[in-house]
């Protein structure tokens, strides 16, 4: 169900072994703001090691005795890894809370405090990631790679877990789309999120194959960095490209639903022409209330940082760190840097999630 998209810097000549112990895979939540100290959430920052956030946010449901809906969190994180996020429980008026007695199997309380505001979805501003790969072949490719990587980006696909083991999430959203009920809303939400998914990534294999990643055409719409802001370009004169080049702006692409598109001309017959490929999607997601958004189409990565480490086996190990903001993927990064074996997918291919 899944074809092999383009690579922007040609397939990586290197290989390698991801997560081959839970410490291989780290994950540090970024929050645009802090617990203030007071008011009627209670704010957790956990350390989570080989553990399902949404099995953590029902453990908390029992121990604070509230409704799962009552306990929320920003974003789902790994469960092969060791990860740190917050969570906040909604637990009105002011008593004080020690929770040395929170026991919860691969969790640790790291600090909490009260805050006036729910912890909604969504709401960070990214995650840090710091990943060992293991037996990497071709280390000076890996390292020249890193550093386009760096320089250029990467193409912002959605990853693989983002349409089920071997896709199978678009075929549950075909069968939606032919009349199929599903009842449970968090399903019903993540098929047609893998449909949504499957035409922007389609989107941005159709630009590299073009030559147009990095090439605004007229009719494009562009998207400011650090921002949601967009705006049509109706004419591609040199300012615009020296933005898109210093990354000040980034080519965009729809992320499908009711509506017209946003981009004119060129743009918009090649997103047209993507559209028609996929056209059940195109036609079906419409009718479940999505509206047409716009999603930046390079990946840029920050606080990045790589080591080489040798073993007393010979076999040599990478370490990369980097910064990736809200809704994106590390193993979107690692796609473009080598050709890795997620030494997770024999042991459980199910609860795997690398969004950020």
């Amino acid at each position: 169900m899944l074809p092999e998209h383009a690579y922007l810097h040609g397939k990586p000549k290197s290989s390698g072994l991801l997560r081959s112990e839970m410490s291989d895979f780290k994950v540090f939540e970024k929050l645009p703001f802090a617990p203030i100290g007071e008011g009627e959430h209670l704010f957790i920052k956990i350390r989570k090691t080989g553990a399902n956030t949404v099995f953590v946010a029902r453990e908390l449901a029992k121990y604070f005795a509230v409704k799962e809906g009552l306990v929320s969190y920003a974003g789902l994180k790994d469960r092969f890894a060791i990860t740190e996020q917050w969570f906040g429980v909604h637990v009105p008026g002011k008593q004080l809370y020690d929770l040395s007695d929170l026991a919860i199997e691969g969790v640790e309380v790291l600090e909490y405090q009260r805050h006036n505001k729910k912890l909604r979805t969504g709401a960070l501003t990214g995650n840090n990631f710091e990943l060992l790969l293991r037996n990497v072949t071709n280390v000076d490719a890996l390292v020249d790679r890193w550093q386009s990587i760096i320089s250029q980006g990467v193409p912002n696909y959605f990853g693989e877990q983002r349409f089920g083991i071997d896709g199978g999430n678009i075929a549950r959203a075909l069968s939606l789309f032919s009349g199929s009920k599903v009842k449970d809303k968090k399903k019903r939400g993540m098929y047609l999120s893998a449909a949504r998914s499957y035409i922007f990534n389609s989107m941005i294999n159709k630009r590299i194959e073009q030559s147009l990643f990095n090439e605004i055409v007229t009719g494009d719409v562009l998207m400011l960095a650090g921002t949601q802001s967009v705006f049509h370009v109706d004419t591609v004169d040199e300012a615009v490209k020296q933005r898109l080049q210093d990354k000040d702006v980034d080519i965009t692409a729809p992320m499908w639903g009711a509506g017209e598109l946003m981009t004119t001309n060129e743009a918009l017959a090649l997103e047209q022409s993507v559209a028609e490929q996929h056209i059940e999607f195109a036609q079906g997601l419409p009718r479940f209330g999505l509206k047409q958004e716009r999603r930046r189409i390079r990946l840029t990565i920050s606080d990045t940082d790589i080591s080489v480490l040798s073993t007393p086996d010979n076999q040599t190990h990478v370490k990369v760190s980097f910064f990736l903001p809200a809704g994106c993927y590390a193993t979107t990064v690692l796609r473009e840097l080598l050709v890795y074996q997620d030494m997770t997918t024999r042991i459980d291919t199910r609860q795997t999630s690398t969004e950020s």
